[in-house]
């Protein structure tokens, strides 16, 4: 029964305090002393509260005091359990539905700072904090755009820097084309990819690019670059990525546009959100904990660093400097300790993925990892018995990886390692029974289902694979913990729309691809909540709203678990409680409430294409087989070398 809740909540704050005096050699006395009595405790009142939890699944009050969960049940049971606890009752969300707060468990805040502090110019229409920006469906609406771009800038020596530009949609770009638009004010074009750049000849004065410099660079990197047109792509971008950089951000830019990147998450509703693969740069982190760390923020990071990079720097010491690394969070901010992100496969946008059966064309995948890396690296991190999240996208890859797994497991068994098998982008039914016996858990991404199924089913695929792409049905069938992330900018972050994508599983073309693998409504939302919360290892604090954990809901205004699935993503969002803090959205949020790009046939046909682009490419740069944390990694060290 609910009786005097709020006194044991006191009570269990007091017993934490005394564990630590112990710890620490302080008195219990010196603790009484300095108590202060009880906060009083907020009842917030819903028309609907879905805990999560599975004594008390549907309530509609919820009880807190200061950042922590006391009670759930009716306001007349909570009234009933307060006894003389101070206590006031909101009714703020009276006809909204709470559930526990959403997690954006895998983006890259670094580059969607860079995209939003852009001008954009793309082939959807972005949905932003501070208004629409309509799609440039063609050459000339591009074209034009540009020059409105230009003229709007009033210093006339602005550096235009512009994202989004698909040579598909929008035509080509050079140099010559770029100087029409100006001869005297620099012009930075980035591709939507991140992975190819034009300028005009203003920008390339202004950061030296001529021949002399190309004929310095690597010689791959010389063979990725077209100085006539202005054009650099892979390691001919890559290779100067610190003076690109200084022309088109400063800290200040920077710095604004992580304030939009922040915005932008906590509009779709994010009280929580990790990077796995965050970057090895203090510098770059002291510069997200700028935006990211402060009190007031809507919600935590949490960075996991980036086992692939350290152990590549220091193969006989990666475990003691990946904890060099931990003391780099501050705040709001943290670096996830005894967690670590390594790589498989190539990416599945420019199908570099392992497969084992030929692509429909007969190319073949890449490994980001080298086999014999991969399992060098794997093992030190196992044996340091850290939690190991694996980049892996081809059911190739998945073989590599469950193998070094199970050979690790027979070497060296862990009770609960969670090992997080990210992405999954084509995988089979015996691999899924397979990991559950070695007890490693998903985290899928259900976007690339929706936006390149028809195209994959026709190019590289075939139809049976490119339907059964992130096999989530089969996964929730076998009882396996499993998450949703964006991996944004490659995908909107927007929970509700993951969840969206993984319970309607329709494809740009509105048919249901591989409906046997439909999530259900519950299980997506355990997805991004409970479950991705579990796969941070981050369930005993978040993830569900019972007693003692934080007090963090997204508010909506309807039940995303009953609502008809094709409205899911359509939800209006009110804004988040988080730690106990009311945080409306500060602008007209209806129904179409999610920021970001809004998928249409355009942006379905763009990831298809990648697949040329990155074989294109992919032969002369074989470290970034097209892959958007190779863009991370690339331009997340430039920055962290700027002052």
């Amino acid at each position: 029964m609910l009786t005097n809740l709020f006194r044991l909540a006191a009570v269990g704050v007091f017993l934490l305090l005394a564990k630590f005096a112990l710890a620490q050699s302080v008195s219990l006395q010196s603790i009484a002393e300095a108590a202060s009595p009880p906060e009083p405790a907020t009842i917030f009142v819903a028309k609907e509260i879905v805990t999560l939890s599975p004594n008390k699944p549907n309530v509609t009050a919820v009880a807190v005091i200061g950042d922590r969960v006391v009670a759930t049940g009716s306001l007349a049971e909570l009234r009933a359990a307060a006894g003389d606890q101070k206590f006031t009752v909101d009714r703020t969300f009276a006809d909204k539905v709470l559930v526990p707060g959403l997690i954006a468990q895998h983006d890259h805040p670094m580059l969607t700072a860079l995209t939003m502090s852009s001008e954009i110019i793309a082939i959807e229409t972005w949905q932003m904090p501070y208004g629409t920006i309509p799609a440039a469906n063609n050459q000339q609406e591009y074209r034009a755009r540009l020059k409105e771009a230009n003229a709007k800038l009033k210093d006339p020596n602005a550096v235009l820097f512009s994202w989004g530009f698909h040579q598909l949609f929008h035509g080509e770009l050079s140099k010559e084309l770029l100087d029409k638009v100006s001869t005297t004010r620099p012009i930075v074009v980035i591709h939507r990819s991140w992975h190819e750049t034009f300028m005009n000849t203003k920008a390339l004065e202004k950061l030296g690019i001529d021949q002399a410099f190309i004929d310095a660079l690597p010689e791959a990197a010389q063979k990725q670059t077209d100085l006539a047109k202005g054009h650099f792509w892979e390691s001919g971008m890559f290779a100067w990525a610190p003076q690109l950089l200084s022309a088109i951000t400063t800290p200040q830019k920077f710095h604004k546009g992580l304030e939009l990147t922040q915005q932008y998450m906590h509009t779709n509703g994010v009280t929580l959100a990790s990077e796995p693969g965050g970057l090895y740069s203090k510098e770059l982190q002291a510069a997200e904990n700028a935006v990211l760390s402060p009190p007031d923020s809507p919600f935590r990071y949490y960075f996991i660093p980036d086992g692939r990079s350290i152990f590549e720097a220091f193969p006989d010491n990666a475990v003691a400097e990946v904890k060099k690394t931990l003391s780099w969070g501050e705040g709001m901010t943290s670096i996830t300790p005894n967690q670590i992100k390594l790589f498989a496969d190539g990416a599945v946008y420019s199908q570099l993925m392992q497969l084992r059966e030929p692509y429909l064309d007969g190319h073949h995948g890449e490994w980001i990892m080298q086999p014999e890396s991969f399992s060098k690296a794997f093992r030190t991190y196992w044996d340091a018995d850290y939690q190991i999240h694996i980049h892996v996208n081809g059911d190739a890859g998945l073989d590599l990886v469950l193998d070094n797994l199970e050979e690790n497991m027979r070497r060296k068994p862990r009770h609960d390692h969670r090992t997080v098998l990210v992405h999954i982008a084509v995988s089979e039914k015996d691999q899924i029974d397979r990991a559950k016996k070695l007890g490693a858990i998903f985290s899928g991404n259900p976007y690339y289902l929706v936006m390149l199924g028809d195209k994959y089913s026709k190019v590289g695929l075939g139809a049976e694979r490119a339907d059964n792409m992130v096999r989530i049905g089969d996964i929730e069938r076998a009882g396996i913990s499993y998450s949703f992330h964006s991996d944004m900018p490659m995908a909107p972050a927007q929970p509700l729309f993951l969840m969206h994508s993984a319970v309607n599983r329709k494809t740009v073309s509105g048919r249901v691809a591989g409906p046997d693998q439909r999530a259900s409504r519950m299980g997506a939302l355990k997805a991004v909540t409970l479950d991705a919360a579990y796969s941070l290892r981050l369930e005993e604090r978040v993830g569900s709203i019972v007693p003692g954990k934080l007090a963090n809901f997204t508010v909506l205004a309807d039940n995303p678990v009953t609502i008809a699935p094709e409205k899911i993503k359509d939800i209006a969002i009110w804004g988040t409680v988080h730690e106990g803090r009311k945080l409306p959205i500060q602008h007209n949020n209806t129904a179409a409430s999610g920021l970001g790009p809004v998928p249409n046939e355009a942006t379905a046909r763009l990831l298809a294409e990648a697949i040329h682009g990155g074989h294109r490419h992919s032969s002369l740069h074989p470290a970034g087989h097209g892959d958007i944390c190779m863009a991370n990694r690339v331009f997340g060290e430039a920055l962290g070398q700027m002052k």
